[in-house]
């Protein structure tokens, strides 16, 4: 029986000051006594074809926080530790004043070390999907990178690729060669590249033992007051991420991933122009989506987020 849904959070506006409002985060900056903090809250708006849909999922943006606070934890217990911005996300150790509604806050907010962000998204592919799946079709390359021939849709790549793009205030965010990247950050980017490259190849191979393929991801990078490289923003969600259920994988096709593809298909089908502000979506594509952010957070994380019942 799916877990009944919560009340959704669409948005908030908290006595903190000028809040950050993105696609799906709103964003408040704090200053600590060792420096400054944001507070983050992953809202259960949903986005799809650079719209923010009109339609939340309830308990998304609880995936969210739980399925990057678990990454988080884990990257940090690894052999060698990968830094991250993360420092609590229990709403009652973040000093908050107390008129703020904790209850809105709970289970969906984190507090992070405030960090200057590297302007570029730092993607790793591993199998074929998406934009590289359309490029490698026309000429064979992914992000300009050749490939061999013969990969099928959703096919595993020979071996893991780094294809960065910049960040986007709006709108796509658009692939760049390395060569820009090395242009613009230096040596920097070649680190940026090997630790994005083994946080995928490390994170993957732990969803694979849970029955679950990464076929890529973005991952944020940013440097603390002291020059610390830190792994920032979400860590391998299913909005920053395509997860694939195993079984599903080598297929000769792309198989559907945990994430929002039931709206993306709802909304291909429907008369939307995508010019236009877009629909509602209906119950039932509501209902399916948010069982599916569910099912990969407790193939994950092993559990459910914080205050969702099974």
């Amino acid at each position: 029986m799916p877990a009944a849904a919560s009340t959704p959070v669409i948005s908030t506006d908290l006595p903190l000051g000028p809040v950050l409002r993105g696609k799906v985060r709103d964003c408040y900056r704090l200053e600590g006594a060792d420096g400054p903090r944001l507070l983050i809250i992953s809202t259960d708006r949903i986005s799809a074809f650079d719209w923010v849909l009109p339609t939340p999922i309830p308990d998304k943006g609880k995936v969210l926080t739980a399925v990057s606070a678990f990454w988080f934890d884990w990257l940090s217990r690894l052999p060698a530790p990968v830094p991250h911005h993360l420092l609590t996300t229990d709403v009652e150790a973040m000093g908050l004043p107390p008129e703020i509604d904790r209850e809105l806050l709970r289970g969906r907010t984190m507090l992070v070390t405030a960090a200057k962000v590297v302007p570029f998204e730092c993607v790793v592919r591993g199998w074929l999907a998406g934009s590289g799946l359309s490029e490698y079709q026309r000429q064979g390359t992914v992000c300009g990178l050749p490939l061999p021939s013969g990969i099928e849709p959703g096919g595993r790549l020979p071996e893991p690729i780094f294809t960065p793009a910049t960040k986007a205030s709006e709108g796509h965010d658009e692939n760049v060669p390395f060569s820009t990247m090395l242009a613009s950050l230096g040596s920097a980017a070649e680190l940026l590249r090997s630790r994005s490259l083994a946080v995928y190849e490390a994170a993957a191979a732990f969803a694979a033992e849970r029955g679950i393929v990464l076929a890529d991801t973005k991952f944020e990078w940013g440097y603390d007051a002291d020059g610390h490289l830190l792994l920032v923003d979400e860590a391998l969600t299913p909005d920053s991420s395509r997860f694939w259920p195993a079984a599903a994988a080598g297929q000769g096709q792309v198989p559907d991933s945990f994430d929002k593809q039931f709206v993306r298909d709802w909304l291909a089908e429907c008369d939307w122009d995508r010019a236009s502000p877009p629909p509602a979506l209906p119950p039932d594509i509501v209902a399916a989506t948010r069982e599916k952010y569910l099912e990969v957070c407790r193939r994950l994380t092993g559990s459910l987020p914080e205050g969702i019942a099974s």
